[in-house]
């Protein structure tokens, strides 16, 4: 067993300790996979990596009971909950209360423009919901990649299965979802 699954156990168990230990192991990983996916954010972002990584953090540790069977379902859960951080605040932005989604904009300066990057993140959240419906571990595979930033090699490691699975996952789940956003009849 390694460090991080006995540490698991031992949180699990309500040791008071365990959980700075394994917060001390894992920071670097997880602060490394919510650097890259705030770097894929849309500019403007006042949300940091480091905040991202505290918040996913009490989500997976402060509930009564934490149980994470290893280290692959401890990393699916922090990818589970920085992807409902993320949704939760594009959320939060289009409510009329902090502007519906409204910006200041000068009028000389107007320009159409693409989907802003709230809609595109909620349309992709809506469609991975019906996704993981269908096919929980190419659901799972998205978030790793999507909204935790983590490469086909990376996410494999952490589903446990082979990096050509994921990458025929990866292929076949960014064509489902393009065609549920996009609200295309045709069948994959």
């Amino acid at each position: 067993m390694s460090d991080a699954t006995l540490l698991l156990t031992a949180v699990e168990q309500g040791d008071p300790t365990a959980a700075e230990q394994l917060l001390a192991l894992l920071y670097g990983e997880l602060r490394q996979l919510a650097m890259s996916k705030m770097a894929h954010e849309a500019p403007g972002q006042t949300l940091q990596p480091t905040a991202l990584v505290h918040e996913a953090w009490l989500r997976l540790v402060a509930s009564k009971n934490p149980k994470f069977e290893n280290r692959a379902h401890f990393f699916s859960a922090a990818a589970e909950a920085m992807r409902r951080i993320l949704i939760d605040r594009a959320r939060r932005k289009r409510t009329q209360r902090h502007g519906g989604g409204l910006e200041r904009t000068d009028i000389d300066n107007v320009e159409v423009e693409a989907p802003a990057p709230d809609d595109q993140l909620l349309a992709v959240n809506e469609a991975l919901e019906k996704l993981a419906l269908e096919y929980p571990v190419r659901a799972e595979l998205v978030k790793l990649r999507y909204f935790v930033g983590m490469t086909n090699e990376e996410a494999a490691q952490v589903l446990g299965i082979s990096l050509s699975t994921a990458k025929n996952y990866w292929t076949f789940s960014r064509a489902w979802l393009f065609q549920q956003i996009a609200g295309l009849d045709f069948d994959l």
